[in-house]
C-alpha cells in the first residue's frame, strides 16, 4: 500500500464513468426527509461517535506538519497552560462562542472536517461565530472534503440533498467543497484569502490493482489587522 500526494488549484478531472454516474445521480432527497435530517443532525453525529469512539478517531500527526501555527500547541510545549484550556460543546450555528471565549483571544482556530457537516445554508453562521473570537492578524486553519473525492463518488442514488451534499447511510451528512464556494463564504464573513488548494491523494494497492483517490481542500484564511480609524481635528476657521 502507498499513498501518492500533491497539490493543485484545479478540481480533479473525472473519468467517463465517473462523469456519468454523477449526471445519472440528480434525483434529490424529498424535502420532508431533509427537513428531518436537519431536525436530527445532533442526534445522530452524537450516535456516530458513540459506535466510533474506539475504532474510527487517530492521532491527526499532519496538523502540525502542515500548519505551523499549532506547532505550539503541544502539549510537550513548555508554553502549554492546561489552566488556559476550556473544554466545552457547543453548536457553532447557533451557540454564541462569546458565551465561552473572550473577543479577539484566539490565535488560531482549526476547521478540519467540521463545516462540511454543516448544511450550507448555514456555513455562514460557523465562520461569522468564529471571526468574533480570533484576534485580527490570525487565521483559520481548513481541511476538509474536497469535490470529486473517491467518497462523494461512492454514493448510492437517492443520497443526493443538495449540489455536492449528500447523506450517510447512518443519517450523518457530508459536503464536498469546492475553491470558489470555499473562497466566497470567508470573504464575505470578512476573511482574506491566504492559501486555498486542493490535495490529491491516492493510495495505491498494488497487489490488489486498486487506486483510490481523495481530494481534500486546505486552506487558510486570515482575520484582518484592525485599520485605525482616521480622525479629523476641526480647529475651526477665522471669521
Amino acid at each position: 500500500m502507498a499513498a501518492l500526494q500533491r497539490r493543485g488549484l484545479q478540481t480533479r478531472i473525472l473519468s467517463s464513468e465517473e462523469e456519468e454516474k454523477l449526471k445519472r445521480d440528480q434525483a434529490l432527497v424529498s424535502d420532508f426527509k431533509q427537513q428531518k435530517l436537519e431536525k436530527e443532525a445532533q442526534k445522530n453525529w452524537d450516535l456516530f461517535y458513540k459506535r466510533n469512539s474506539t475504532n474510527f478517531f487517530k492521532d491527526r500527526h499532519w496538523t502540525t506538519r502542515e500548519f505551523e501555527e499549532l506547532r505550539s500547541c503541544r502539549e510537550q510545549n513548555p508554553l502549554y497552560d492546561t489552566e488556559r484550556c476550556k473544554v466545552f460543546q457547543c453548536d457553532l450555528t447557533k451557540d454564541d462562542l462569546l458565551e465561552h471565549v473572550p473577543p479577539e483571544s484566539v490565535d488560531a482556530v482549526t476547521l478540519i472536517f467540521v463545516l462540511s457537516a454543516v448544511h450550507p445554508d448555514k456555513m455562514h453562521l460557523v465562520l461569522q461565530n468564529v471571526y468574533k473570537v480570533l484576534k485580527p492578524g490570525r487565521s483559520v486553519l481548513f481541511r476538509d472534503y474536497g469535490l470529486y473525492d473517491h467518497a462523494m463518488l461512492r454514493f448510492k442514488a437517492g443520497s443526493k440533498l443538495a449540489e455536492n451534499f449528500y447523506v450517510r447511510q447512518d443519517g450523518t451528512r457530508s459536503y464536498f467543497f469546492t475553491g470558489e464556494f470555499l473562497a466566497r463564504l470567508f470573504l464575505d464573513a470578512g476573511y482574506e484569502e491566504e492559501v486555498n488548494e486542493y490535495v490529491f491523494r491516492e493510495t495505491v494497492n498494488k497487489k490488489e490493482g486498486l487506486c483510490v483517490p481523495r481530494v481534500f481542500l486546505q486552506s487558510k484564511f486570515r482575520k484582518s489587522q484592525k485599520t485605525p480609524v482616521p480622525v479629523t481635528l476641526d480647529l475651526g476657521h477665522e471669521s
